[in-house]
């Protein structure tokens, strides 16, 4: 071959290789995620949810791309947000929570969705059934209602004298409020319990709702306003001494007295193996709707400590985690 050949054929290659390496950037899968809080809040799920990705054989940046929406606690910006994934033509929207799904369906009837929710989506409409859920949308949903009479159940088994509880819930989602509130309502004469209500979308709120508390003890409701806002609910639990049971174990790291709900890490894991089937071509409609049924008991004994509790001995060897 001769120089000047040679020479040609090198740059014609120095310039196919960008523009293969671009048509193969186009050609990858986008997946949408939707969620109404930060991805703070959503760390460890996001983490789960590449693992449930990485099962089905995608990997963020190598084979897939994946665009994130975060409203940032305000739920009125998702129909905005979730119309952007619409436009951008992702190939599937993973909807985290309640308020985001509810926004999917309302944005797409084409684009499949795979959702995460703690109510029942027959219920908020999101399917037709559970196990053939039909149209663009299946997923999977966690114990965090179901559980509530366990929860009272705890309760009672840690304080066996306490029978004035708050339940703290949010305004902005009224669906689950009375899903959550009627599971709790159905246990409490059993075990003794009055039960009222007291609501908070706002850190002022929260502020107010603490100081003016008169309750044995506090159940807060598993809302994602509420999940952002772990750290401080621990905290203030602590501040005006008010043994209170939360869903995550981040709550009890940061101090408050315990915690018993869904397992977020296999709850999202099951949402990246869903969201990749269908990148592989599975039918939404096709995939019955999963439950992930792993629940997770930590107790912080300091807490419980400080505020003069005494844990039991058969509590404490069921716990799944003791902070102390």
């Amino acid at each position: 071959m001769k120089r000047r050949e040679f020479v040609t054929l090198l740059g014609g290659t120095a310039v196919t290789w960008p523009l293969a390496a671009r048509a193969q950037q186009r050609a990858m899968p986008a997946i949408g995620f939707l969620s109404s809080t930060s991805p703070q809040v959503y760390a460890a799920r996001l983490r789960a949810f590449a693992q449930g990705l990485k099962e089905e054989g995608y990997i963020e940046g190598q084979n897939v791309a994946i665009e994130y929406r975060w409203a940032g606690d305000h739920e009125d910006r998702l129909p905005v947000l979730a119309a952007e994934l619409v436009h951008r033509q992702v190939a599937v929207i993973a909807a985290g929570g309640t308020p985001s799904s509810v926004a999917a369906k309302a944005a797409t009837t084409a684009i499949p969705i795979v959702f995460e929710t703690a109510s029942d989506p027959v219920t908020l409409g999101l399917v037709a059934s559970l196990n053939r859920p039909g149209g663009n949308l299946t997923g999977v949903t966690n114990l965090n209602v179901e559980v509530g009479q366990k929860r009272l159940e705890l309760l009672r088994e840690l304080m066996p004298a306490a029978t004035n509880i708050a339940v703290l819930v949010s305004p902005s989602a009224p669906a689950l409020t009375e899903q959550f509130m009627g599971n709790l309502q159905a246990a409490a004469p059993a075990l003794g319990m009055q039960l009222h209500v007291v609501q908070a979308s706002t850190d002022h709120d929260l502020d107010t709702v603490f100081a003016a508390l008169r309750a044995d003890a506090l159940v807060v409701g598993p809302y994602l306003f509420f999940n952002s806002r772990m750290e401080q609910i621990g905290a203030l639990s602590l501040r005006h001494a008010m043994p209170t049971l939360f869903t995550y174990r981040k709550f009890v790291a940061a101090g408050g007295l315990i915690s018993y709900g869904a397992n977020e890490t296999e709850t999202y894991r099951l949402v990246g193996i869903y969201t990749g089937k269908i990148l592989k071509g599975a039918k939404p409609g096709d995939l019955p709707v999963q439950r992930s049924t792993k629940v997770e008991l930590i107790i912080n004994l300091k807490t419980a400590k400080a505020l003069g509790i005494t844990v039991p001995l058969a509590l404490s060897g069921r716990a799944d985690e003791l902070i102390e």
